[in-house]
């Protein structure tokens, strides 16, 4: 067997292929979305997401890989803010993100475009979305998947912690944009 030349005198480099597949959340995967505690602060949030894909006005997709959900993306179709989703033409994409160590492997780039794939299945002509002016990478992914930079947000936003004490982040947003083909 030759093994490969390793990079800069450092182990080999051994090839992993991952299978994955995207579904809709349920039931059995709110409590894995706080992966491991990471995220368990978003605990309400999911759960409210989740009630609210019940009541149809959201979905819920994640990337599955072995019964864990490593990647989610959720899709809103109305909401009080029209410039994210007006419940007709444009739908807002949000809580999107893959775990860090399985990141620029095309599964953020799968449930994007799964996502992309329910708006239009529903009619909607444009997808919006948010992101941090701070995560250049995902602003990147974005725009290669032909999303445009169309307003700011300051990103002022509350959430209730572990313990109970409400938080404050400032975290100043790009307002992306795409529009959708049948």
């Amino acid at each position: 067997m030759t093994m490969p030349n390793p990079p800069d005198d450092g182990p080999p480099q051994i090839p992993l292929a991952l299978s994955y597949y995207i579904r809709v959340a349920s039931r059995s995967d709110l409590r894995k979305l706080e992966w491991y505690g990471s995220q368990s602060h978003t605990r309400p949030y999911i759960e409210q997401a989740y009630k609210a894909m019940l009541a149809g006005r959201r979905i819920m997709i994640v990337a599955d890989l072995n019964d864990f959900p490593v990647g989610q993306i959720y899709v809103q179709y109305d909401s009080k803010n029209k410039q994210h989703a007006d419940g007709a033409t444009r739908g807002y994409i949000y809580a999107f993100r893959v775990m860090d160590h399985l990141q620029r492997c095309g599964i953020g780039t799968q449930l994007l475009k799964s996502a992309e794939r329910v708006l239009i299945e529903r009619g909607y002509r444009l997808a919006t979305l948010q992101v941090s002016k701070r995560n250049e990478n995902a602003r990147r992914l974005y725009q290669k998947n032909g999303y445009r930079v169309f307003n700011e947000d300051p990103g002022h936003w509350y959430y209730v912690d572990r313990e109970g004490e409400q938080r404050e982040l400032n975290d100043p947003t790009w307002v992306m944009e795409k529009r959708l083909v049948r």
